[in-house]
């Protein structure tokens, strides 16, 4: 049952730096919700959700489980060891499209917004081979973002990744709840289109179905 829009809360106060971001009001989940596209993340210290549609990249739900805060990232390329590493001054940047950057910006931002390390929940999805006659990119992605956690010693609480279908994922930061839907074939081929044309952009640019609950 869809929310009463006369009971549709208030657009949460967003924190510095994610204005850009684009945020719908969801009327299934009753939330403001924020929508990632490949290279972004989002941290919300409110009540809202946030969504993405992953092939080969990988998104990690990441939050503090006793204050709240928390958010997801979405990243195509698994590690960046170039010496450029600025930030140019935002938030988020291209830099973003390497997942080394995606978790310790997500992570950081989380703690420098209250979170505490050892109350850090982490949840992961995506990583599909969804492109034929390319490198297993998302294969690359899992297995950084294992090695990354590894060596960070942090735990991952659930996760589902690899295979060929596209994930929509919702995440829900306050609660920790993960709603995931796997796609039908029959929607690859925009993924496939929108990760491949993000993967030709980034190139060139410089470093500056059924619903689980998880």
């Amino acid at each position: 049952m869809s929310a009463d829009p006369c009971l549709r809360p208030e657009l949460p106060s967003r924190l510095a730096g994610f204005e850009h971001i684009n945020t719908y009001f969801d009327k299934m989940h009753g939330v403001h919700t924020a929508k990632l596209l490949p290279g972004e993340y989002y941290v919300t210290t409110d009540s809202e959700a946030v969504v993405t549609v992953l092939g080969s990249c990988v998104s990690a739900c990441i939050r503090d489980t006793v204050f709240g805060i928390g958010g997801m990232n979405h990243f195509m390329l698994p590690v960046h060891k170039g010496e450029n590493q600025t930030w140019g001054g935002s938030i988020v940047d291209h830099v973003t499209r390497f997942g080394n950057y995606a978790m310790e910006h997500l992570i950081n931002t989380i703690l420098s917004h209250g979170g505490v390390r050892k109350n850090l929940e982490i949840k992961l999805f995506g990583g599909g081979r969804m492109m034929s006659g390319m490198s297993d990119i998302g294969a690359q992605n899992i297995q950084f973002v294992h090695d990354y956690l590894r060596q960070e010693n942090m735990a991952i609480a659930a996760s589902d990744v690899s295979g060929n279908c596209p994930r929509k994922v919702y995440y829900f930061p306050m609660t920790g709840l993960v709603r995931l839907k796997k796609l039908r074939s029959l929607h690859n081929d925009t993924v496939v289109e929108r990760e491949t044309r993000y993967m030709q952009e980034i190139s060139k640019a410089p470093v500056a179905g059924d619903v689980e609950l998880f």
